[in-house]
């Protein structure tokens, strides 16, 4: 069953259930992905709709950090909700030691020796591993590898 599939089936399950938080957090999903299908008019892969999910829970992590500034508690508890919906979509992140034992083949793979390789090196990275790689901590290890 593809990604796709399992969210509306997920959210079918979820209006029979009642279960408004994990319904509304699934129709965001779902229109998030039909509207990239419809925009660029083409079916959506799986690894398009884990890049979407991504975003998503990047979003939810930025609020959730904003909401806790603002002492917003009721909104970080919604916030968290979403946010441990959208995972158990996503593949299990690579540790931060699998990451960096990751990272080090890659550039081993590209034969980065500078800065420069930054994007061979991210662009290998996301190819390999997906979204089990995080961005930002890749960029950092990359940039502690190569100074």
């Amino acid at each position: 069953m593809s990604l796709k599939e399992q969210i509306k089936a997920d959210l079918k399950e979820a209006m029979r259930a009642k279960d408004t938080a994990k319904r509304d957090t699934l129709r965001n999903l779902s229109a998030a992905i039909k509207q990239i299908e419809v925009d660029e008019r083409r079916e959506l892969t799986d690894s398009d709709i884990e890049a979407i999910l991504t975003k998503y829970a990047k979003q939810r992590e930025d609020a959730i950090k904003q909401f806790k500034e603002a002492k917003r508690d009721d909104l970080v508890a919604k916030e968290e909700a979403e946010l441990t919906i959208v995972r158990s979509y996503l593949p299990e992140p690579l540790s931060d030691e699998e990451l960096k034992e990751a990272v080090v083949s890659v550039v081993q793979e590209v034969g980065a020796s500078s800065m420069k390789d930054m994007g061979k090196i991210m662009g290998a990275m996301k190819q390999k591993y997906g979204s089990r790689a995080d961005g930002a901590k890749v960029n950092k290890i990359v940039k502690e590898i190569l100074s």
